[in-house]
């Protein structure tokens, strides 16, 4: 017997995550994000809100995505040949779904008169996903080996271990192959509002890892962006989710101190880094997003942005300074240099290749960063935008990207109008 198609409905998928969960199955627990005050911060800005969801909710959520992973199986979409772009056959589902009476939800309108940087951020974001977005997600998930699962949005960890464990039984019983459960969270939740106890809990009830946004040690720069955390509570925090037995997954920015703090954020943040010893530390170069607190900041002079150099100067610092056994990885295109590694053990190798770049002239820095920007962003965000292809085709020669005789100020437009594109 088939699925009743009038049995389809879409359910809430997160948005916003780690690259590295860019592949796994998604259900949002929470909406948005309660504390929402940080400058840099262009997420959940444009009127969403933050509140929580009732396990019921979720597990609602959890059948529907099972319903319709079942239809897809059933109507023998090939995932092994999955693109991100929608198939026929999807639109063909989709019409028949309509016609049996199911919801397809609807497709969010984005604000013509932003900023063109924000119109190409919010068409990222769904807060309201439709059916073809669910069915984009659930084949991803599936190309992607069918194995983990990502639960938000921001800060799961205000959220009581007994929600977890009856939310992720749920998941369980309809998506067996699952071996990964992750989230976000705070340190500072972790550090004053969860107990030991609870966060062993939450280890026991099958979560595996948390991912937190220290973006800074130094308590300057952090009361500065008003990340409401300090560099104490980040230690304490990442300490005590890891004696709970769980993985703990960093990401700090290079870049937020500005020029103002620039030794100070890169001193500070390695001794935070060595402090909790986390398993992952994830590198994302600060970008300053259009309406948010800190381009205002930039705009009135309180803020001075730090100079490609001085970004790469700081990454340098963290990596000779960091003195724990931890994975370092460079996995976003806002970062110019992919350094990635094992400290101590790479630590060499990682220095001897920023060092490389760092003797080059001005003018053989500025072609490195075009051709890594370039690069980065056609692989993390699987191509180019029309506009960056126009900006680079009257120097594309032979097949390849030849800019060699242009000015350097072209070559910095085509680099700013790429950086003004990246996700946070």
């Amino acid at each position: 017997m088939g699925i009743d198609l009038s049995s389809i409905r879409p359910f809430e998928i997160c948005s916003i995550r780690p690259p590295t969960e860019n592949l796994s199955l998604t259900f949002r627990l929470t909406r948005n994000c309660y504390w929402n005050k940080c400058k840099f911060c262009p997420v959940y800005k444009f009127g969403a809100h933050f509140s929580k969801r009732s396990v019921e909710e979720v597990k609602e959520d959890v059948r529907r995505a099972k319903r319709i992973d079942s239809l897809l199986i059933e109507e023998g979409i090939d995932y092994s040949g999955y693109r991100s772009s929608t198939p026929a056959d999807i639109f063909e589902l989709i019409k028949k779904i309509k016609e049996a009476g199911g919801e397809l939800g609807e497709t969010e309108e984005i604000q013509k008169d932003l900023d063109p940087r924000l119109v190409w951020f919010l068409s990222w974001f769904k807060n309201k996903p439709n059916i073809k977005d669910n069915f984009n997600h659930i084949l991803s998930w599936r190309a992607g080996g069918g194995q983990t699962c990502f639960m938000g949005d921001a800060d799961f960890l205000i959220l009581k271990p007994d929600y977890l464990a009856e939310a992720i039984d749920e998941i369980r019983i309809n998506f067996p192959t699952i071996r990964r459960f992750t989230v976000y969270g705070r340190t500072k939740t972790a550090a004053s509002v969860r107990t030991l106890k609870e966060l062993k809990e939450y280890r026991k009830a099958g979560l595996d890892r948390v991912h937190f946004g220290l973006e800074s040690g130094s308590n300057a720069v952090l009361k500065f962006v008003n990340k409401g955390v300090t560099g104490d509570e980040h230690v304490e925090g990442g300490i005590k989710v890891k004696e709970a037995g769980l993985s703990c997954s960093v990401y700090v920015m290079p870049g937020l101190g500005g020029v103002k703090w620039t030794k100070e954020h890169a001193y500070d943040t390695a001794d935070v880094l060595t402090k909790i010893s986390p398993d992952f530390i994830r590198l994302r170069t600060l970008q300053v997003f259009p309406q948010t607190s800190l381009e205002k900041a930039l705009k009135n002079g309180d803020f001075m942005e730090a100079s490609e150099e001085q970004v790469v100067e700081e990454i340098r610092t963290m990596i000779e300074e960091i003195d724990t056994k931890t994975n370092l990885i460079s996995d976003s295109a806002t970062n110019l240099i992919d350094v990635n590694g094992k400290l101590p053990d790479n630590r060499e190798a990682m220095l001897e290749k920023i060092d490389q770049y760092l003797t080059l002239s001005a003018r053989e820095k500025l072609l490195f960063s075009l051709e890594s920007r370039i690069n980065s962003f056609a692989g993390q965000y699987g191509g180019l935008t029309r506009d960056i292809y126009q900006k680079i085709t009257p120097f594309i020669k032979d097949g390849r990207i030849d800019c060699s005789d242009a000015p350097d100020a072209e070559i910095t437009d085509i680099i700013n109008l790429i950086r003004s594109k990246l996700m946070p």
